[in-house]
């Protein structure tokens, strides 16, 4: 381990203990006031934990495009966990993630903090109950952010989505934005080398990130959209991603 990514992962350890500490604090005053935590708290909390996590991790950050707001379903690609703390930096959101997710060390907890939904996508029961309570989110006016590839890439080329989770906002007339993440890179590491796809293990990819030359997390609003279908919803928000990220590319030579 190099001294840079020794000295960025204690200031991420130090990050993530203010991250329990603030939502410590969100649920005692929310105890006080004899309700519990609600969801556009922790929507909060997943906000001011990713910003505080880009900082800490060295990762510089731009949003691109009208940020949404209010019931709104955002459809991104996948590239790697990184793709949530970038999410979340944008704006206050809930997130949709898979099932493993939620019993992995630190990340688990502070998921379950943000209000993560976890999916089980071998399960059509909890498939569908994970759509109910998307549906859920989205009538309490808080922004749903998914990843409908169903797996991280390695950028390459955007996967086939799947339709499912489009069906809230389809059925409630509520508008899609997509979203394109990308990871602008200097030095030896390409946009690649920072995604975490395959059969990679979690830890050396995350000393990779940490000792990473400067790089800019960047995600970019598209215009958001009312469907018809859920496939129509699938294939569009597919095409303005691609889009996006082929134009990104272009300009920075990636």
């Amino acid at each position: 381990m190099t001294r840079r990514a020794a000295w960025r992962g204690l200031v991420l350890g130090i990050s993530i203990l203010l991250c329990f500490l603030r939502y410590f604090l969100v649920w005692i005053a929310a105890l006080l006031r004899g309700r519990p935590v609600s969801n556009r708290e922790r929507a909060r909390q997943m906000s001011f934990c990713g910003r505080l996590a880009l900082r800490a991790m060295g990762i510089g950050f731009r949003v691109e495009g009208r940020i949404p707001a209010g019931a709104t379903l955002i459809v991104a690609n996948h590239l790697s966990y990184l793709d949530i703390v970038i999410g979340g930096a944008a704006l206050p959101c809930c997130f949709v993630a898979k099932r493993e997710i939620a019993s992995w060390p630190v990340f688990g907890p502070l998921g379950k903090m943000g209000g993560t939904i976890f999916v089980d996508r071998d399960s059509s029961i909890r498939a569908w109950e994970t759509v109910a309570e998307v549906a859920a989110r989205l009538d309490e006016n808080i922004p749903v952010l998914f990843f409908p590839e169903g797996t991280s890439t390695d950028g390459r080329e955007l996967l086939r989505f799947h339709s499912a989770l489009f069906g809230p906002a389809i059925d409630a007339r509520l508008q899609i934005a997509p979203a394109a993440i990308s990871y602008e890179t200097q030095g030896r590491l390409t946009e690649r080398d920072l995604c975490w796809f395959g059969d990679e293990l979690f830890l050396p990819h995350l000393l990779r990130v940490l000792d990473a030359d400067a790089f800019t997390a960047v995600i970019r609003f598209g215009q958001p959209e009312i469907h018809p279908d859920r496939r129509t919803a699938a294939w569009r928000t597919h095409d303005a991603i691609e889009a996006m990220r082929t134009a990104s590319q272009s300009l920075t030579g990636a």
